[in-house]
């Protein structure tokens, strides 16, 4: 058994690097694309809404079939439907067939992401302790990937739809290989309420636990928009308030992303220590440290620091989020992840405009007030996470630690 299960921690970490790469390579191809097309900026803007809206249907029905049919059937089906329809935004024309690729390549991306959570969450419950936060780390090493892969292939000048075909069927090949390796169902739901940290029990389930879980997906929205809002306007921050120059001002999201990936890294050695509520206070709690020095920080180093701070503090949120909603019901995992993820998706893409459009009212760094409230909010709200089981084992946490 512990063979099997390393082996299925093993192919989740695999399946969060492919999920990475398939959509990194998409991103780092979108310049190339905007122009074959032949759209503006703005114009690009309202297409990646589509594909945004494709990945929240995609969301919202992969989480239901994953709890019918299991994730060792949903999960490669969605790594090999993401794989096979990679190359569809390179064959684009014009702007509509631009939008039905992006539709479908996100419907894709919205069915392997619920399920591979789902996975997930089934293979934190079987080891007894925090692992969820590891396996969101290895969704960057995926981007990293997607950008030497891209940078290799315009070097070699290959058109971007033969590099996205590419990639995708490499996509393919690996999903199908790792398949084997995941568990095939979810452990037993004695086990539930083991020390995974999460403070959820399989009694938690009924209406009670659906209202909680939405609880859980408003939090989330608020975390995502945060993450959003620092993924599309923290370099334009250093520029335009700072006064950085363009190379200067792209090292802000790189600080944020390292701080970020680094926070995912030993998030989960600390939600094993102290719960995964303390990781969501304390973290939303240090974002909202974060976000301030960054508003009000009168020099470079000062920002750059709260950039760094507000990518730790974020980091550990929204894998305790998604745990948190996996071991709500256990019969119910993958529809209630597509719950709290699709709700913030929705928060990942309405960062950046909620932000633009405050842009219009009052300067940048005032705009950022609102991630401020959000942060404080979040950490207010952390309180969800805690059942009684979760206070037992902080108090048995306690004795054995004194």
């Amino acid at each position: 058994m512990e063979r099997s299960l390393r082996a299925a921690r093993v192919a989740t970490y695999v399946y969060f690097v492919l999920y990475g790469t398939l959509l990194g390579t998409w991103v780092v191809h979108i310049p190339a694309i905007e122009e074959r097309v032949g759209i503006s900026h703005a114009a690009l803007g309202g297409l990646l809404v589509v594909l945004g809206l494709g990945a929240f249907v995609g969301m919202r029905v992969a989480g239901p079939l994953t709890d019918r049919l299991g994730t060792r059937t949903v999960v490669p089906a969605g790594g090999v439907l993401c794989g096979a329809t990679l190359f569809l935004p390179g064959l684009a024309h014009d702007p509509w067939t631009l939008a039905g690729a992006l539709l479908v390549f996100g419907l894709c991306n919205g069915c392997l992401d619920v399920s591979m959570n789902a996975h997930a969450v089934h293979v934190e419950k079987a080891y007894g302790r925090p692992v969820m936060s590891g396996f969101h780390a290895t969704f960057s090493v995926g981007g990293v990937l997607a950008a030497l892969a891209g940078a290799a292939a315009a070097g070699a000048g290959l058109p971007p739809v033969a590099a996205m075909a590419a990639m995708g069927a490499v996509g393919v090949v690996i999903a199908l290989a790792t398949a084997r390796a995941l568990l095939p169902a979810a452990p037993a739901v004695e086990n539930a309420d083991r020390e995974v940290g999460t403070g959820t029990s399989p009694a938690a389930g009924g209406g009670g636990a659906t209202g909680r879980v939405w609880l859980l997906a408003v939090l989330a929205l608020m975390v995502m928009l945060c993450e959003g809002a620092a993924n599309d306007w923290s370099a334009l921050h250093l520029r335009d308030v700072m006064g950085a120059s363009a190379g200067a001002a792209a090292f802000a999201y790189g600080t944020f992303a390292a701080a970020m990936t680094l926070g995912r890294l030993l998030a989960d050695r600390f939600a094993a220590r102290f719960g995964s509520l303390a990781i969501l206070r304390h973290g939303a709690a240090l974002a909202a440290v974060g976000i301030t020095l960054v508003t009000l920080g009168p020099w470079m180093w000062a920002v750059f620091a709260g950039w760094a701070l507000f990518g730790l503090g974020l980091s550990g949120c929204v894998p305790q989020l998604f745990s948190a909603a996996g071991h709500a019901d256990p019969s119910a995992a993958g529809a209630n992840v597509s719950r709290v993820a699709g709700l913030g998706y929705v928060g990942m893409l309405a960062g950046p405009a909620v932000i633009g459009w405050l842009t219009h009212v009052v300067a940048l760094d005032h705009a950022f007030v609102l991630l401020i409230l959000l942060c404080v909010t979040t950490a207010v709200g952390a309180g969800v996470l805690r059942t009684g089981p979760d206070r037992g084992r902080e108090c048995e946490m306690a004795a054995t630690t004194h």
